[in-house]
């Protein structure tokens, strides 16, 4: 009972901090501006606005999970489609406990369980921002369907029970003010612990384990940690560089999920609140990693040149074959990449240096895609629906390999198998395997136990028959 108590308790709290403010009063433009700010810094646009063709903040974007896709809902002002007609307070629970308006539960891929941390005068701000700056768009959103169980959403309250967390970040008076400040952007605003820490059976994170590395889906958010097997050999200015390009010459390159986030959140942010979030992240106690016991970025080297062997396919496997004929003509021959960095060396490469190949392999079979700057950085995929070369789970598990042994981590090994999960959308986590037995499961025993029940009816009545 103590939990909705306290509920009431800051939702009170916030509507006092703010006055009489509803939806039809026009706040400050400071305050606006603030809340335009906060929702980039929270990525809202890059789940609630569809890339194909959708207007901002309508919905329709499906996000990837292990259960399903989880389709991001209309939070336009719009009163019959989004939320134009959410007070404060409602807004609030959203964002705190992830409970809509209507009382139907939220799924944490929308993650709450990281804006439990925001503070009353920011949830004031992002409600200002969407109810007054943000156009409504009267188009519903595609429904989410997950499977039984998890179609029953209100399963989540036993859920938040056991997992969420909706206590305050607090100020370590023993922690720089940087550091403090970075926690707060990098996690309540950025969630950046919700990709990066790995998650027990029932998909909640492992308080034990923050940022320490986790599958999203057919890519892998790595360890970020202040360790040899996180980030310990960036420094600050090469994590603000990622963050706000998404790309350190002879470290990594975003791709899949984190380009996203580069090219619609962190590019946008103020140095300032790049350099205090690397610097919270910095600060990151080390986590370690039993396979990976050397940065990703410290593998490889430059190649031989592999021109003079062109037309001389004897002794060339098909990965090396691979290679060439569809690769070296951006990353070079001897994986160097081009002058201006715009095809990246694939040597001393965090994609090609990790103990597990997830994102070698995703960015092969997926591309990567980002927009920084009003430039864009493409590499196209080579999964089934490439325009370029479709390639077999065979086929790109020995170009994976050749460039591993060439220039990555050679102890690693890619197999077939491994791609073909990657292609389907990455590994399952113990929830989504039993998912599909579950159901019969309860059929099976409700059977049973009719089963016997009416057995014992049957052997009451012949023993009252005697």
């Amino acid at each position: 009972m103590r939990r909705p108590f306290l509920n009431a308790l800051r939702a009170a709290a916030t509507v006092l901090a703010i006055g009489t403010a509803t939806a039809q009063t026009t706040p400050p433009d400071a305050q606006i501006a603030r809340g335009r700010y906060l929702a980039t810094a929270a990525d809202c646009a890059a789940c609630h606005t569809n890339p194909f063709g959708g207007k901002a903040y309508a919905g329709g974007y499906g996000i990837a999970s292990p259960l399903g896709s989880i389709y991001a809902t209309n939070i336009t002002p719009s009163k019959q489609y989004g939320i134009g007609d959410y007070s404060l307070a409602q807004f609030t629970r959203v964002l705190r406990e992830g409970i809509r308006r209507d009382g139907a539960h939220l799924y944490p891929a929308m993650p709450y369980t990281s804006y439990t941390k925001l503070t009353d005068a920011d949830i004031a701000a992002l409600y200002a921002y969407f109810m007054h700056d943000v156009a409504p768009v009267n188009v519903p959103g595609p429904k989410t369907s997950l499977p039984f169980p998890f179609n029953i959403r209100a399963s989540m309250i036993a859920w938040n029970a056991l997992f969420l967390d909706e206590h305050p970040l607090r100020s370590d008076p023993n922690e720089p003010e940087a550091v403090n400040r970075g926690r707060y952007m990098a996690i309540a605003l950025g969630h950046c612990d919700t990709c990066h820490t790995p998650r027990n059976e029932l998909m909640a994170e492992k308080s034990d384990r923050p940022l320490a590395g986790a599958a999203i889906a057919s890519w892998y958010a790595p360890n970020i940690t202040n360790g040899p097997a996180g980030i310990g050999d960036w420094t600050e200015d090469d994590l603000v560089q990622y963050l706000k390009t998404g790309d350190v010459p002879g470290k990594a390159q975003a791709a899949g999920p984190m380009a996203e986030a580069v090219e619609h959140s962190f590019q946008y942010l103020t140095d300032g609140d790049l350099h205090d979030i690397a610097a919270y992240i910095k600060h990151a106690a080390p986590l370690p990693d039993l396979d990976q016991t050397q940065p990703r970025d410290a593998f490889g080297h430059a190649g031989t040149d592999e021109a003079l062997l062109r037309g001389n396919p004897q002794g060339q496997d098909s990965g090396e074959r691979i290679y060439q004929s569809e690769c070296a003509s951006c990353h070079r021959p001897d994986g160097r990449g081009s002058n201006d960095h715009y095809y990246p060396q694939i040597f001393r490469n965090s994609a090609t240096g990790a103990n597990a190949a997830n994102n070698l392999i995703a960015a092969i079979l997926l591309g990567v895609d980002r927009t920084v700057d009003g430039k864009r950085v493409y590499m196209p995929g080579f999964g089934a629906s490439s325009f370029v070369q479709p390639l077999s789970d065979r086929e790109i598990a020995d170009v994976a390999n050749h460039v591993l042994k060439q220039f990555g981590n050679a102890h690693d090994h890619v197999t077939p198998d491994q791609v073909a999960v990657i292609r389907q959308g990455g590994p399952k986590p113990f929830i989504a395997q039993v998912s599909p037995y579950i159901l019969p499961a309860m059929i099976g025993g409700g059977i049973l136990a009719i089963l016997l029940v009416a057995g014992g009816i049957a052997v009451f009545r012949r023993r009252a028959m005697r």
